[in-house]
């Protein structure tokens, strides 16, 4: 892995919070998304996983921390390197976002102010409210996702799968978690229920589903990658004895403080 380093960045507001956006042949969205997170946070970590379409060439001349993996390890293995990246300089909070195009830089301000409030929780873009703009395999997959993920954590989780996070910068000594290559996408569900263990919950905030039309396909296999998740979550379930009582809190529906925002905050949007 090798490392480039410029931080010019005048941007000083949040200094205390850093984005990591793990990056595999995003060429085409790269740029823009990293000079538009650039305006909410001064301090961006791009990882460029062994991408050959030149993602790391399109990011030349702009003020950020670039790893590189000589050849793709996976998303698990490229979120794990830059949150220890980050956490070389102390902080209050890692913002991860995907390079695809798929989350708006914009709503990182929202989600802060709630991370602010709450700041022993994982704060979650949630897009599974706007169903009509998610391709239906995905939003099926991630709903299948959520009810193990949720059992497994012990309470409701409404999107499981969304890459656009701010997690508590202290949260990686508190919890392991498996970021080898056949990890994948595993490590986002995973990390949610070794929090869970720990106390720690998620808070669903709304954003919008983008789906950029020059942005290559989806790395998200719906059957493969849900199996492995599924397969994750089975071993701890059974390593609880089944966890039944994760499982009725996953199922309350009445007074539950996770769901409240999501609804109260997707009215106030209307």
């Amino acid at each position: 892995m090798t490392v480039t380093a410029s931080f010019n960045n005048k941007n000083t507001d949040n200094d205390d919070f850093t984005a990591v956006i793990p990056a595999y042949n995003e060429s085409r969205t790269i740029r823009g998304l990293v000079e538009r997170t650039l305006l909410q946070l001064k301090h961006v970590i791009v990882i460029d996983d062994g991408s050959t379409d030149g993602t790391a060439d399109a990011l030349q001349g702009l003020d950020i921390t670039l790893l590189r993996h000589p050849v793709n390890q996976g998303k698990a293995s490229s979120l794990w390197d830059g949150m220890q990246e980050a956490r070389k300089r102390p902080i209050q909070g890692i913002v991860t976002l995907d390079g695809d195009g798929q989350h708006l830089p914009e709503d990182i301000p929202r989600l802060l102010q709630h991370f602010k409030q709450t700041p022993d929780t994982i704060v979650i873009g949630s897009r599974l409210h706007e169903k009509a703009n998610i391709p239906r395999a995905r939003y099926n997959a991630n709903r299948f996702a959520n009810f193990w993920i949720a059992w497994a954590a012990g309470y409701p989780i409404i999107d499981s799968q969304s890459g656009f996070r701010i997690y508590p910068a202290n949260l990686l000594d508190k919890v392991k978690v498996a970021h080898h290559r056949s990890s994948g996408f595993v490590f986002e569900s995973e990390i949610l229920i070794e929090a869970g263990r720990q106390g720690i919950t998620s808070l669903p905030i709304p954003i919008s589903a983008i789906y950029m039309p020059q942005a290559r396909a989806s790395h998200f296999r719906p059957v493969v990658d849900i199996a492995r998740i599924v397969r994750m979550v089975a071993w701890k379930l059974i390593s609880r004895g089944f966890y039944l009582q994760g499982l009725r809190r996953s199922l309350r529906k009445d007074g539950e403080k996770h769901a409240a925002p999501l609804e109260s905050i997707v009215e106030s949007k209307k």
